[in-house]
């Protein structure tokens, strides 16, 4: 079933890892680093309750339904942002159709575990007058 422009109503961005570049060691082992490789318009569900389940969700919590138009740029190890919030494809769920030029794939957000962590409140935040005293 091919997609009516009003069906995509919602903007994505994708993001592909970066090559590992060749240090004076070998390749950099840092992690992984993504960069935005193009931004899509996608029609965006989230999958709750019975629905999630009964799509593959094993964990409903943050799984959206992403339509879109096919394209190279996308793929099982891709990510996507969508308002603010990372996600990444749940591999099993990527379903190109070439013939009706169609995408469509679950995606889980991802929780941050790199995130600065905030620093504690300092005395004079907690009003205690400095001492040290709780």
């Amino acid at each position: 079933m091919a997609f009516s422009s009003g069906f995509l109503k919602h903007r994505i961005t994708v993001l592909n890892r970066k090559a590992a570049t060749m240090g004076k060691f070998g390749l950099d082992t840092s992690g992984p680093e993504w960069e935005e490789t193009v931004c899509l318009w996608a029609s965006v569900d989230w999958q709750k309750g019975k629905a999630g389940m009964h799509e593959g969700a094993l964990d409903s919590y943050g799984v959206v339904l992403v339509r879109t138009r096919w394209t190279n740029q996308i793929n099982e190890r891709s990510r996507i942002v969508y308002e603010g919030r990372t996600y990444q494809i749940l591999p099993e769920t990527f379903h190109p159709d070439h013939q009706e030029n169609t995408l469509q794939f679950m995606a889980q957000v991802i929780i941050d575990d790199k995130a600065p962590v905030p620093a504690p409140p300092s005395n004079s935040e907690l009003g205690n007058g400095g001492t040290g005293d709780i």
